[in-house]
């Protein structure tokens, strides 16, 4: 079955889907294919637990009811530094997006006061 990711580092949110069966390292590939660090360079995350490189996804708990295409499930990813230390991991929030505008606005009014009848 598919599961629905979201790998997180930093400001950097990386959507992708994956089999259950898929490996961890597989996974590592996928984002060294976007964002050009090799896997040895990455780690990844379930909450603040390191996954391990030999279990599938879903060993590591991510499967087709947590992992959904409207819910996905978080994977955090942190980088290897120069000196050879892995960062610790960071996932920045989300902005929150500006009021909306009145006229935008669901109105309160009754759902008739706007439509016509019809003949």
């Amino acid at each position: 079955m598919d599961v629905f990711l979201m790998i997180r580092r930093h400001r950097t949110t990386i959507f992708t889907d994956a089999k259950e069966s898929t490996t961890v390292l597989e996974l590592k590939k996928v984002v060294e294919g976007i964002l050009k660090r090799i896997p040895e360079d990455q780690r990844l995350y379930k909450d603040d637990q390191v996954l391990d490189d030999v279990k599938t996804l879903g060993d590591c708990g991510y499967t087709s009811q947590t992992a959904r295409p409207q819910a996905p499930a978080t994977v955090g990813l942190a980088f290897k530094s120069l000196d050879d230390q892995f960062e610790s991991l960071r996932i920045d929030s989300f902005s929150s997006p500006p009021e909306l505008p009145d006229v935008m606005k669901p109105q309160d009014s009754g759902s008739g006061a706007n439509e016509q009848a019809v003949q």
